[in-house]
């Protein structure tokens, strides 16, 4: 079956919990996904990193899967992050994420074993074999404890399925070198320098500002990649900038979530180790939401 290129600001989702973390809270995470495509985004993640995805179980997986998929109902793609460190355990949820519905899947190498090139082509190639469906792969040298190198990414691109990548190194030349290795076989798509990226390009953002800040997150992409106007695109981007020490480094959860609770749009706590941001950082980030317009906005939209 023939898909539109997954392209634009794509949201790699909390995963909101209830008070006491217990459990996810499937009513937030609802209205999560309306607001962000009531707000433009092209896409949506769950179970990446900032999805906390290796603090959910399997169960609470697939129901987040199914959460997701139903509530945007077809109406942007939605890409499920499916990495582990078992090769097997990634074939059984990709195509588990495959059944639920979903667009596509985002798979980071496995973190902990160092595969070498090798051990990466026979991974991406045995999921590949397994499901019908698009591969991201994501290049996260700093959580996978292995880095994916463009001349790498080339041999990986050569897997059918593996048709993009996120790339989240702060080494933005890569973008272009992965252009020109991949050719027409990879569509890269940043991972932390989105308005960067659009200008070596990347045809895509996975985004965790856009948790947030979906609709100036999106315009600021959009302005870069796909209209090359620099100067609105640089207007954007100096007005997104204040929020992305927030929602980045290890405030990448804490940081998203406090914002949610202060724009009146609660997505719990964090689960352990995570822990909530510290009250004493609240005014500092309340400061940062109000100059951006976001005090308020996100339960507006989700009403």
């Amino acid at each position: 079956m023939s898909r539109e290129p997954f392209r634009g600001t794509y949201t790699v989702l909390v995963t909101p919990f209830t008070a006491d973390g217990a459990a996810v809270d499937h009513a937030a995470l609802a209205r999560l996904v309306e607001y962000q495509i009531r707000e433009g985004v092209r896409g949506l993640i769950p179970l990446g990193s900032t999805g906390e995805f290796l603090s959910v179980s399997r169960e609470e997986r697939a129901a987040i899967v199914d959460t997701v998929i139903r509530s945007a109902a077809g109406r942007v793609p939605v890409l499920v992050g499916t990495g582990a460190e078992d090769t097997r355990e990634v074939v059984a949820i990709s195509k588990e994420a495959e059944a639920q519905g979903a667009d596509g899947v985002m798979i980071i190498p496995p973190f902990y074993s160092v595969p070498t090139l090798a051990e990466l082509v026979h991974h991406y190639d045995t999921v590949a074999k397994a499901i019908g469906i698009p591969i991201m792969v994501y290049n996260n040298p700093a959580t996978s404890n292995v880095d994916m190198t463009p001349a790498m990414l080339a041999e990986i691109s050569r897997i059918p399925n593996c048709c993009y990548v996120k790339e989240s190194t702060l080494e933005v030349t890569r973008v272009r070198d992965i252009v020109d290795l991949c050719g027409d076989r990879m569509a890269v798509f940043a991972g932390v320098l989105g308005y960067e990226s659009a200008w070596l390009g990347a045809i895509g953002w996975v985004a965790v500002c856009s948790n947030v800040a979906p609709r100036l997150s999106s315009e600021m992409f959009d302005a870069a990649a796909f209209e090359a106007n620099r100067d609105k695109s640089r207007a954007l981007y100096r007005k997104l900038t204040p929020l992305l020490p927030w929602v980045g480094g290890p405030r990448y959860v804490s940081g998203t979530k406090a914002a949610f609770r202060l724009m009146g749009m609660d997505m719990g706590p964090p689960r352990p180790p995570r822990l909530p941001l510290p009250a004493a950082d609240m005014p500092a980030l309340a400061q940062v939401l109000q100059g951006i317009g976001l005090m308020s906005i996100a339960a507006q939209a989700a009403e």
